[in-house]
């Protein structure tokens, strides 16, 4: 198999948790296996969720496990560096102007865009309804706008997902025209990755589940930006803690360092996480070394469930 490219990109909003490192776990195991590269790109756009020292926690928390990166967030000299956002935003302001009249600006807040869009359903985006598509770029703004792309009527893209099967999606149906940058500035998640995984040459992406409804848009952008590669994308079963709840930096007890200082193996956490991968057939611990040396190849992954409960030995 051709060596891969893969990439783990937390957000530093607090310590890594077994969600993230299920991410981070698969990526680097795949890259390894292949003879690949796996990369640590920080993800810190969004600065009023930013927690400080914890982009340095995470790393160290990888870097104890042995998930060491091969083009880390803090290289100087990695061939496609810088790998943190915010060091980045010349290069989507960039983009954003590449994408010229297809990008307007749009003044709605919120609550207006809420009561102009249909209602979406339980799990479902809200649609923008394409107010402010047609305004005067000119005229004067109620607020400092919003940046959206415009989304043409029976835009639709297709993509096979790993884990998930074939998709297909209407993105003009299931979110409109979606916003590239807040009206605070802020870069959207959509943009960023999207020109970052491109312009890194990631050829695969694993990540959550919860992330499966933003692949469309941002294959959609990769191709407008018309980037010369697009990565494949695998979206991992979602961690559950033992009550059932998706695990997050909030949950307690489920952080890297609160499963390592009760005791829980490095060896344990690879199971578990290869097996909810779908890289091993059963959960039994391994070394780092022995789970790339069986973990089995992307396109050969043993069968996954929706969900991956913390085991009640983590607990």
């Amino acid at each position: 198999m051709a060596p891969l490219r893969t990439r783990f990109a937390p957000s530093p909003t607090g310590d890594l948790h077994l969600g993230g490192l299920l991410c981070a776990f698969a990526s680097f195991v795949v890259a390894k296996m292949t003879g690949g590269t796996y990369v640590v790109r920080v993800e810190d756009i969004d600065t009023p969720r930013v927690v400080a020292e914890s982009a340095a926690r995470i790393v160290a928390d990888l870097d104890a496990l042995g998930l060491v990166a091969d083009e880390p967030h803090g290289a100087d000299g990695g061939p496609y560096a810088p790998y943190t956002q915010s060091a980045r935003t010349h290069l989507y302001d960039a983009a954003i102007a590449s994408l010229g009249a297809a990008v307007y600006p749009c003044d709605c807040s919120r609550a207006e865009v809420a009561r102009a869009a249909s209602a979406p359903h339980a799990g479902e985006e809200m649609v923008y309804p394409g107010t402010c598509r047609d305004k005067p770029r000119d005229r004067e703004m109620k607020r400092e706008p919003a940046l959206r792309l415009f989304v043409p009527e029976g835009t639709t893209i297709r993509f096979d997902d790993l884990y998930r099967g074939p998709h297909e999606e209407r993105v003009d149906l299931t979110v409109g025209d979606f916003v590239l940058r807040r009206g605070d500035g802020v870069y959207s998640y959509q943009l960023a990755c999207a020109l970052d995984d491109r312009a890194m040459h990631v050829d695969l992406v694993l990540r959550g589940a919860d992330l499966l409804g933003s692949t469309a848009r941002q294959i959609h952008l990769g191709r407008l930006l018309s980037s010369p590669m697009e990565p494949r994308y695998g979206h991992l079963p979602l961690v559950l803690s033992a009550e059932g709840e998706r695990v997050a930096k909030r949950t307690r007890g489920t952080t890297v360092r609160e499963l390592l200082a009760r005791g829980i193996s490095a060896a344990e956490l690879f199971g578990f996480l290869g097996h909810a991968a779908g890289l091993f057939p059963d959960p039994t611990p391994r070394t780092l070394e022995r789970s790339i040396a069986e973990a089995r190849a992307p396109d050969a992954l043993f069968p996954v469930q929706r969900e991956a409960r913390v085991p009640a030995s983590f607990v």
